[in-house]
């Protein structure tokens, strides 16, 4: 075969790459290419974004840088249409070209009011845009907190008609209304209104206002933000969202409040007009000033009605003081025969209470006292007797007849012990003889117990008996008069001169006899204490 020679230059295939490389990037060094974003799952570790734009015919594979893409107004999402600004370029490694990116925007406003409808289905269906969760705004808020830009025309509005309607304390959180940084320099303004402290140097907000002006989709574009919407929806302060123009809407207008169609709307709705506030209040003062008149005055004529059919005060004390005289008039007679009433019964229960009578009467008492002593100092002393006769004998036997039928029944036991060959009958008569011996031992204790108890009641008896004797009486100083028949004295009066006595001491007995004349006392006197037992009354 015959060899084929030519004077073409060789490559290599570096060569080539590098010579595509320049080609195409000098071709295409600035390109806008209009695609769908495909395979976008957010920032690579190393801070890059990789993804594809394609169409219906073709795709190209899309990188942007990590710098570039913290510069980014408007973020990549999986399948939206965008606009890519950059530059063609390969990648010689795998024989591939793409497009480094530098700006990315929407591809129109339908793709945008598509990714708007999208993220509002998805709140909604969170519940964030219900109307339950809505709060009614304060009716004259102390301090409005305002999120806007602090050098556009909306802070002006806002300030110059709550000057015009209520001056009010206004506290302003600039922030930027538009751009990349919009929606978290709001969230953070929402969220630190929420965070001062009730009572804190810095008053918090009874309300909130979050204006800007009007402007195009992508201008309003940061207040249709998520993290917006939910920094919203978390606040605990009345927000009121007033966004652009009347035919502006954001997701905020959903979820807040309160939606005012323009920022001076707004501050017309955050507080009251002053001055009809003050031409309200002069009204219900004056409605209620004429009501009290009228009430007054409606009182003032049912008490004077009422008041002209009462009769006069003297006619009706007029009775009562008659009433009150006829009694007076009755006293005097009534408590004279009240008393002499009472005379009359005391003259004739005084008859019955003369100082004979009493001394009869004590005499007889006394009498029946001293037989009750004597007859019950016998019973009791017959009673100890009979005790100490039941109960004596008793008390020596039962240890001596206990330990005699202990011994009994041991002696059985013993003697039926050899006859019982039987292992078992042994045993339960082993175990019979372990219960009495305790059995015997409580029974000798009891036993004595009872002997110890008779013989200590008996000598509560005897000395109760001791303590109760007349002779106790006879050993303090007193003495018993008896005459020649046996019977005891009770009165001088009983006696006549030479009647025989017979008194009874402490310790024995003398014989006596009655000198001189009785003594005779007159009615109404005491006797005189002369040692006699009547001077005891």
């Amino acid at each position: 075969m015959s060899q084929v020679l030519t004077n073409a230059t060789e490559f290599t295939v570096s060569e080539i790459a590098q010579a595509v490389k320049r080609t195409v990037e000098d071709e295409f060094g600035h390109v806008r290419v209009r695609g769908e974003i495909s395979g976008f799952r957010g920032q690579h570790s190393s801070g890059h974004a990789y993804f594809t734009l394609k169409d219906d015919a073709a795709s190209i594979d899309a990188v942007v840088w990590k710098g570039n893409y913290a510069r980014l107004t408007f973020k990549p999402e999986e399948g939206l249409e965008v606009i890519a600004t950059g530059r063609l370029t390969t990648f010689p490694r795998s024989s591939k070209y793409q497009i480094v990116i530098d700006n990315i925007e929407p591809a129109g406003a339908g793709a945008l009011m598509a990714l708007l409808e999208e993220r509002r289905k998805k709140l909604l269906a969170e519940g964030l845009f219900a109307r339950e969760r809505k709060r009614a705004l304060p009716y004259l808020p102390r301090v409005i907190g305002v999120v806007t830009s602090p050098t556009g025309a909306v802070i002006r509005d806002i300030l110059h008609r709550l000057e015009d309607r209520f001056p009010s304390h206004v506290l302003v959180w600039p922030v930027r209304v538009q751009g990349d940084t919009c929606a978290p320099e709001v969230v953070n303004a929402i969220e630190g209104f929420n965070a001062l402290a009730v009572n804190g140097p810095i008053p918090r907000p009874d309300l909130l206002i979050v204006a800007r002006g009007g402007g195009s989709i992508e201008d309003l574009w940061g207040f249709n933000e998520e993290a917006v919407v939910r920094a919203v929806a978390a606040s605990d302060i009345p927000v009121i969202s007033a966004v652009g123009h009347e035919t502006d809407t954001t997701l905020i207008d959903y979820v807040a409040d309160m939606r005012a169609p323009t920022p001076t709307a707004a501050a017309e709705a955050a507080v009251p007009v002053r001055a009809e506030l003050i031409a309200y209040v002069e009204d219900q003062g004056m409605r209620q000033r004429q009501a009290a008149r009228r009430s007054l005055a409606s009182l003032r004529d049912r008490l004077r009605a009422a008041a002209a059919g009462l009769p006069r005060p003297a006619d009706l004390a007029a009775t009562q003081r008659q009433s009150l005289d006829m009694a007076a008039s009755r006293l005097t007679g009534a408590l004279r025969h009240f008393v002499q009433t009472r005379r009359v019964d005391y003259s004739g229960l005084a008859a019955a209470l003369q100082p004979r009578l009493v001394r009869q009467r004590y005499a007889e008492l006394r009498e029946r006292l001293a037989n009750i002593e004597r007859h019950g100092a016998g019973g009791l002393m017959k009673t100890v007797d009979r005790a100490r006769l039941k109960f004596d004998p008793c008390s020596r036997q039962l240890p001596v007849a206990v330990a005699t039928s202990l011994e009994r029944k041991q002696t059985i036991l013993g003697r039926l012990a050899p006859r019982l060959s039987a292992q078992p009958l042994r045993a339960e008569l082993r175990h019979a003889h372990g219960q009495l011996a305790p059995l015997s031992g409580r029974l000798a204790q009891v036993g004595t117990q009872m002997t110890t108890a008779r013989h200590r009641r008996l000598e509560q008896l005897g000395k109760l008996m001791d303590t109760l004797s007349y002779r106790n009486v006879l050993a303090r100083g007193y003495a018993i008069v008896q005459d020649g028949a046996g019977q005891v004295v009770t009165s001088a009066a009983d006696l006549a001169p030479g009647d025989a006595l017979h008194i009874i001491l402490g310790e024995g007995s003398v014989d006596a006899a009655v000198g001189g004349a009785p003594l005779r006392r007159k009615a109404g006197k005491p006797a005189p204490d002369d040692g006699s037992q009547e001077s005891l009354f």
